[in-house]
């Protein structure tokens, strides 16, 4: 599942033919741990569509790199550190 606020802005930040399959490789190949929080969830997809900026291939990059470790992408995208709520908040609203 990706939250409201990041399937509105991955529409707005990709191409209209781009942004559905984005979003569903969002929902099936971000991994995801049993016991994740929706919030723990929205951090790591809303890494890799930040990482990505609009470059669908860049996506595919950084969602393989995810599929990997996704705490790189967390780095990566400065969503690391304990404040990374705030910053998702500045982003995404």
């Amino acid at each position: 599942m990706v939250s409201y606020r990041l399937r509105t802005f991955v529409r707005r930040g990709f191409r209209p033919e781009e942004a559905e399959a984005i979003l569903s490789l969002l929902t099936d190949a971000v991994p995801q741990e049993p016991g994740d929080s929706a919030d723990g969830i929205e951090r790591v997809q809303a890494a890799v569509v930040l990482l990505s900026d609009g470059d669908s291939q860049r996506f595919l990059e950084v969602l393989r790199m995810a599929q990997q470790d996704w705490r790189d992408v967390l780095v990566a995208a400065q969503l690391a550190h304990d404040d990374w709520p705030e910053r998702l908040d500045a982003v995404l609203g």
